[in-house]
């Protein structure tokens, strides 16, 4: 438990942030009562939908969204608001089962799940969710709350990285201190997706509108065809 297994994106237009993704990743998105399911040959990948007016109204960027697996979701919502979270929606009768949406103290929104239907992040297949990291202005304010809620252990790497570790020793996920010169307003968790090209998929990425952030050699941040929508691509 508290490994992260799925990433869903909120996006304001959906018919073209999906003609995006299938130009990049090859993947074939299935439309279930407006919740969209991409697919990477049969195997399950990421999920999509429209962003909800609440978040609309709000003027919410188009975010990719982590999710974390979690034994007791209503324990773990009231340690989110003991810690200083946000609770932004919960929703136990969902049909592929509990979730819900929690911001960090600083903002960062991820979604908890209960349930059993969702464990599609890899170790390294292609075009699919390979690795999660979180990116924030002030890890100081934000380690205590994962601490509290997950039981995840924070390692100080190189530079503003941070290496995050489950309470059984598995590395879960990466944290950075990055100013908002940099980032934007905003803190947020971003997602990796794994390519056998990385040259390739910078070329198709830019040609169908998305936007390169920054080349770190290995992988490559970008922005998709909204402007807004940050994640990695990394060669396998």
């Amino acid at each position: 438990m508290n490994n992260i297994i799925f990433a869903d994106l909120s996006t304001y237009t959906p018919k073209k942030t999906i003609a995006f993704y299938e130009a990049v990743f090859g993947w074939n998105y299935y439309n279930e009562d407006g919740y969209y399911t991409a697919y990477a040959g049969n195997k399950q990948v990421t999920g999509l939908y429209e962003t909800p007016d609440k978040f609309k109204q709000m003027r919410m960027p188009h975010f990719w969204m982590t999710y974390i697996h979690v034994a007791d979701l209503p324990a773990t919502v009231e340690k989110a608001k003991a810690l200083g979270g946000i609770i932004e929606m919960v929703d136990e009768t969902n049909a592929i089962g509990p979730v819900a949406l929690i911001r960090d103290p600083q903002g960062a929104g991820f979604t908890i799940y209960s349930g059993n239907l969702l464990n599609t992040r890899t170790e390294g297949e292609k075009n699919t969710l390979i690795w999660n990291e979180l990116h924030v202005s002030n890890m100081e304010k934000i380690i205590p709350f994962y601490q509290g809620i997950f039981d995840w252990s924070f390692h100080k790497g190189e530079k503003n990285q941070y290496h995050i570790y489950t309470s059984n020793e598995i590395h879960v996920a990466d944290a950075q201190n990055i100013t908002n010169d940099f980032k934007g307003k905003y803190e947020y968790w971003v997602c990796t997706f794994g390519v056998p090209n990385l040259k390739e998929t910078h070329k198709t990425i830019l040609q169908n509108g998305g936007t390169i952030v920054s080349n770190e050699g290995k992988r490559m941040l970008f922005t998709d065809n909204s402007g807004e929508a940050f994640f990695y691509v990394q060669e396998l």
